[in-house]
């Protein structure tokens, strides 16, 4: 009796074993080419993922502008303008930065005020600033602005502008992140200031592009307008400078593009003493303070038709945008295309000349 109990509850127990075998196996004892094979249709091997692909992405570009007259001094009229211009994607991470400083002075010892000067930027100066002599890691001005320019990319603006600081035996803020002072030893400050304006410019423009860009900055620097003292008045240096960002495709045209201006003021005596300092910002910044609306052919202001010649160049190469064709109009010279006219009829050969420079700087 025993025995057939027994073979009762084995059989019963296989029978069990049978139902229920096919469904519970575990996923790791499933042979290897099931796991790993899927049929053709659904996952061609030939695909990649799209953003490897180069799937088109959208991004913004904004340009900042920091100046201050902090060594402007008797003999010495200077003003030192940090802009940068940035490229965030749509997750407002720096894609790229370009960075430079028109550090802009003249020298008024004895009441002298000279014109026709020539004001090239720190970048543009290369190893002619001479920083490399002084610097403690041996490295050119510019070379540490392309530092500080790659160490942001791919971070946030807000980021940028927690970057912690500490002050040097030199009296300058400097890095505190080991990686970025390794190669950029200099102040930071401006540099994150001016990244901050990039990141919060009002007039910031964005683009889609599913290639690779470059990005240039250039500012150029006029003193036409500069007067020298006299007996009966005092002197001013006006040392006026244009600024522009341009992002470039791979076809060589302009993806986007912006522009600013500045027009600061420095009083001199005869005897080469700084009397008074005059900035009230870019002529952005200014909006509708700036007055240009109601003497403007169309009534428009500064900073919607700087807007309206950054657009217009936008599929346009820097050779053409340099050889946009003018006309003298009141002692302007303005654009002769009707379309860029009807939007902005002011002088454009500022931005003709520092939106082509920015292009051609792009890299």
């Amino acid at each position: 009796m025993k025995k057939i109990i027994s073979l009762i509850l084995l059989l019963c127990m296989v029978f069990a074993l049978a139902a229920c075998g096919g469904t519970e196996a575990p996923a790791e004892e499933a042979p290897a080419e099931e796991a790993t094979e899927a049929p053709a249709e659904e996952a061609p091997a030939e695909e990649a993922p799209a953003e490897e692909a180069g799937a088109e992405g959208t991004y913004t570009l904004g340009l900042g502008v920091v100046s201050n007259f902090d060594s402007s001094a008797a003999g010495n009229a200077q003003i030192d303008t940090t802009f940068a211009a940035i490229v965030t994607d749509a997750d407002g991470k720096i894609v790229s930065c370009r960075i430079d400083v028109a550090q802009n002075k003249m020298n008024v010892a004895d009441g002298l005020v000279t014109t026709g000067n020539e004001y090239p930027t720190k970048m543009e100066k290369g190893t002619d600033y001479g920083m490399a002599p002084v610097s403690s890691i041996g490295a050119e001005w510019d070379a540490q602005a392309k530092a500080f320019e790659e160490f942001v990319v791919g971070k946030t603006v807000d980021e940028v502008v927690a970057l912690e600081t500490v002050l040097n035996e030199s009296g300058h803020n400097v890095a505190v992140d080991e990686t970025l002072f390794a190669g950029c030893t200099m102040d930071i400050v401006d540099f994150k200031a001016a990244v901050e304006k990039a990141g919060s410019d009002a007039w910031a423009v964005t683009f889609t592009t599913a290639d690779a860009f470059t990005l240039g900055v250039a500012a150029i620097t006029d003193d036409a307008d500069s007067t020298a003292p006299t007996a009966d008045a005092d002197g001013v240096v006006k040392m006026y400078t244009e600024f522009g960002a341009a992002v470039v495709g791979a076809d060589g045209t302009i993806l986007a593009a912006l522009n600013d201006a500045i027009q600061p003021n420095i009083t001199v005596d005869p005897a080469g003493e700084i009397v008074a300092t005059e900035y009230k910002g870019t002529k952005r910044e200014l909006g509708a303070d700036y007055g240009m609306a109601p003497v403007s052919a169309i009534g428009a202001e500064w900073d919607a038709q700087s807007a309206a010649f950054s657009q217009f160049v936008v599929g346009m190469t820097a050779d053409e945008v340099a050889a946009l064709e003018t006309q003298e109009s009141n002692g302007h010279n303005v654009a002769v295309d009707e379309t860029l006219y009807a939007s902005c009829s002011m002088d454009i050969t500022g931005m003709m000349a520092v939106i082509s420079t920015a292009a051609n700087y792009a890299r």
